[in-house]
């Protein structure tokens, strides 16, 4: 009988030939001449496991940005809607969107955009209907 040595990772099957694994064929990534990318190559998403990881709690709330809670003074156009008192930008925002739906100024097709009566209508510099976004650009400039 003769001695087989067998070498790494191959077997002796019963018939007494020697099997070897088949070559692993792994696509190469990134392998083009030069290691460049083809454009518009999907590229690995790993935010989505930074995003699971959430923070632990210590247990307290986060402490507010203090320029944000900076009592402001409205001036005549603003104090119309919200009050002549100073007060905080949050609180002056608050006011403004109770005023806004106490008046039913919200446009109704389009919630995005908020519909000028004659006070807000100063406020807003004379347009009839300006968005969200630009109401509080436009706010900003009555605060002082």
């Amino acid at each position: 009988m003769e001695s087989v040595v067998v070498g790494e990772n191959g077997s002796l099957n019963l018939s007494g030939e020697i099997s070897m694994p088949a070559k692993k064929k792994g696509a190469r990534k990134g392998a083009r001449k030069g290691g460049a990318r083809r454009k518009g190559a999907a590229r690995k998403k790993s935010a989505g496991r930074r995003k699971s990881a959430k923070r632990k709690s210590s247990g307290r709330k986060r402490a507010p940005n203090p320029a944000f809670m900076k009592p402001m003074q409205p001036d005549a156009a603003l104090a119309a809607v919200v009050g002549d008192r100073p007060m905080p930008r949050t609180e002056i925002t608050k006011k403004l969107w109770q005023y806004i739906k106490r008046n039913g100024l919200q446009d109704a097709k389009e919630r995005r955009m908020i519909n000028a009566d004659d006070r807000l209508g100063r406020v807003f510099g004379g347009k009839k209907q300006v968005s969200m976004f630009e109401m509080t650009k436009l706010v900003n400039r009555h605060m002082g």
